[in-house]
């Protein structure tokens, strides 16, 4: 497995599987296999798009290997809260991982997603600095365009001759 990452990981580790547009998370419990929220339709596997989940707003905790579950996407160990929060002993985050599997869990893009569902497994806590970063740039962007149409109607009102210098 080693050939594939630059940290090789260990039981409880939070893997990010970088997809088109966003990420998939899962946790390592071993032996090559990871916990994840999968879509709960099983026409849908998670190593095509775990989007499924939000259509149907269900996911059901699967346990399958990592690497068919990353297919040709990269992916790397990325434990990023470890500065902030301390991790859970890692026999602690797999028992608790596997007591949850099969089972069908509510899915919601900002609130329940799967980097929340790993997060809450290591940490205790659930966060997805995902969809904070989506908020920020969608917010950026809106004010981007807000700021552009303020300056756009300032230089028209500047630059183009009004209605009583034509008079």
């Amino acid at each position: 497995m080693s050939d594939r990452f630059y940290v090789e990981p260990k039981p409880g580790d939070l893997i990010e599987i970088s997809r088109l547009g966003y990420q998939h998370w899962a946790i390592y419990v071993g032996s090559g296999y990871v916990i994840h929220l999968a879509p709960s339709n099983d026409f849908m596997k998670a190593s095509t798009s775990s989007i499924a989940s939000v259509v149907s707003e269900k996911a059901v905790v699967k346990k399958e290997l990592l690497w068919e579950i990353v297919g040709n996407d990269a992916c790397q160990v990325n434990n990023k809260y470890d500065q902030k929060d301390r991790p859970l002993p890692a026999d602690k985050i797999v028992r608790e991982a596997e007591a949850l599997l099969g089972k069908e869990m509510r899915y919601s893009l900002a609130s329940e997603n799967c980097e929340h569902f790993v997060t809450r497994l290591r940490y205790g806590r659930a966060r997805s600095d995902q969809v904070r970063d989506t908020l920020i740039a969608g917010t950026v962007g809106l004010l981007g365009v807000g700021v552009a149409a303020v300056v756009a109607t300032v230089l028209g009102l500047i630059l183009l001759p009004s209605k009583r210098d034509e008079d």
